[in-house]
């Protein structure tokens, strides 16, 4: 786009932004590009160069002004373009609406109410900021059409998000094809005219504190507490403490201690560099209050509550576990209670996943289903009884939730220490009788930070081009390229390297953040407990040395 198109572009959005903040903001930026400052002009280019994509996550990137932005003109946009959506499949469509803590999330939640309200759909609005699990919990409670949740999950401080569900047919998951494009089409419609030309209303609703007190109740349902646990939680500077602390002691787990300094919400996320607790460091202020607590172990939500992290003590400090290792160990014991009941069902992860759910599902003899990334794919997966991702998702009541839930995933893991405890059995001990029973498995991962989108495919195609025979010394004897189709999986971006040995390496964009990523899985069924675990681990070393060859990381 050529600087005066632009200037036009920004000026048209400047007449339709109700916000004073990015208004002023970007006034300031049309000035100094006509008073020919270059800087400013390369600004607006970046601010106009395209659109948000709204895709299977809905939205999500930085706020400020502009196309390219988050704001409110654009999700007005995306807010007017999906009751259109709604209002052409149903006659009386119906969506509640939820937001989480992070900077303009509840304006960007009652704008979307009025919006939907206005255009004639029925709009229910949650009572107050909430989980994410809250709010996928009440698509289906409520049986609404659909549901959007306002938030940015474990993004940085300056983004936020727009996620969309559906209920009814969809059961309340996120959306998939081809309702993602379906929805862009109306919102690109909306965007040709002016938000202010949109009819609002403030006739929506507010959703009855029974929805909240409701999946509190379902939540605790789940646990089990035959042994006292004293555990450390955070938020993360999120919305999870208020609701997670309820379910908590409902569910009989009561002695909890609270890393005060990363309770309250707090969209600046004051004490961490990035508010993901996989990243380093971010649970340091947790290890600290548990060493001083004598802590049995440490949950941890992201801001928004629908993913888990868990540390446990050991004899070198607090040791994190991965993704995987929660995956399998809450996946171990569904599998164990459905036999006792004998139950029937599916066990599900992501390709990305550690290998050894499918493990676990093989020695149960129950049916298991690897999708494609995210959980829209997951928690669509036909009789599901449990469902995961590596990076800290997991879905252990599909009965009650379609989407992750970071705060019933911590009941299950509670449940599960709290069994540990009472039979008199480690963290340790149970590590290894896994180790023995399914072998030893082994993950790990590598991002690769780009500042340009485009480095991104340019590194994917050399792969393809020039295809390593070898990762680390290990010969690669199979190459599964997603973008030519592999089974019946949509095609993608993704590329799937088998090794010698079983060990295996995935390449793929990440879904939400510039970067490249690359996931590393090593197993060993040979040997004792102690040598398949120290067997995967030295695999797993080999792979990483070889894949930060291979891509000169």
């Amino acid at each position: 786009m050529n600087p005066a198109d632009v200037l036009e572009t920004a000026r048209g959005w400047l007449a339709q932004d109700p916000d004073p903040a990015t208004r002023a903001e970007l006034e300031e930026l049309v000035t100094k590009a006509t008073d020919g400052e270059a800087a400013a002009s390369a600004e607006l280019q970046t601010r106009f160069a395209g659109r948000l994509e709204f895709g299977t996550a809905g939205l999500r990137g930085e706020l400020g002004a502009g196309s390219m932005r988050m704001n409110r003109v654009l999700v007005s946009q995306a807010a007017a373009g999906l009751a259109a959506y709604l209002l052409a499949r149903e006659e009386q469509p119906s969506i509640v609406i939820g937001y989480d803590g992070r900077h303009n999330s509840d304006v960007f939640a009652r704008d979307t109410a009025e919006l939907m309200a206005g255009a004639g759909v029925r709009a229910i609005l949650m009572p107050r900021m909430l989980p994410t699990p809250v709010l996928a919990f009440a698509v289906r409670h409520l049986d609404v059409s659909a549901g959007v949740m306002v938030t940015a999950s474990h993004n940085p401080a300056r983004d936020n998000g727009y996620k969309v569900y559906l209920g009814r047919d969809s059961e309340g998951s996120q959306i998939v094809a081809p309702a993602d494009k379906e929805i862009a089409a109306e919102i690109e419609r909306v965007a040709a005219g002016s938000i202010a030309d949109l009819p609002r209303s403030t006739d929506f609703e507010l959703a009855d504190e029974s929805v909240v007190t409701e999946y509190i109740a379902q939540t605790a349902a789940i646990g089990n507490a035959p042994a006292p646990l004293k555990f450390v939680y955070t938020a993360m500077h999120g919305v999870g403490w208020e609701t997670a602390s309820a379910v908590f002691r409902a569910a009989g787990f009561d002695d909890i201690v609270a890393v005060e300094e990363q309770l309250t919400p707090d969209p600046e996320f004051p004490t961490v560099a990035f508010p993901n607790p996989e990243e380093p460091g971010a649970l340091d202020l947790s290890f600290e209050v548990a060493t001083e607590a004598g802590a049995d172990l440490i949950i941890a939500n992201d801001p928004d509550a629908d993913r888990l992290a868990v540390a446990i003590p050991s004899e070198n400090g607090w040791r994190r576990l991965t993704g995987n290792e929660v995956g399998a160990w809450l996946g171990w014991r569904v599998a164990e209670r459905m036999s006792q009941g004998a139950e029937d069902g599916t066990l599900a992860a992501s390709i990305v996943s550690s290998p050894a759910l499918s493990r676990i599902a093989r020695g149960y003899d129950l049916g298991y289903a690897d999708t494609l990334t995210g959980f829209k794919w997951v928690s669509r997966v036909p009789g599901l009884a449990y469902g995961y991702e590596e990076a800290l998702g997991y879905l252990v009541d599909p009965v009650k939730i379609r989407d992750k839930d970071g705060i019933s995933a911590a009941v299950a893991f509670l449940s599960l220490a709290s069994e540990l405890k009472a039979a008199g059995v480690s963290f340790e001990e149970h590590e290894r009788t896994f180790a023995e029973k399914f072998g030893a498995f082994a993950s790990g991962q590598i991002s690769v930070r780009v500042k340009d989108l485009k480095e991104i495919p340019a590194i994917t195609s050399r792969l393809r081009t020039e295809p390593p025979t070898e990762i680390g010394g290990v010969a690669v004897v199979q190459v599964d390229d997603f973008a030519v189709g592999v089974g019946e999986f949509p095609k993608g971006d993704i590329l799937r390297y088998t090794l010698e040995g079983g060990s295996r390496v995935i390449v793929r964009p990440s879904g939400t953040e510039p970067k490249l990523k690359v996931y590393l899985d090593a197993a060993s069924e040979e040997g004792s407990a102690e040598e398949r675990i120290a067997a995967a681990q030295r695999t797993l070393e080999t792979l990483d040395r070889g894949v930060r060859a291979l891509l000169a990381v």
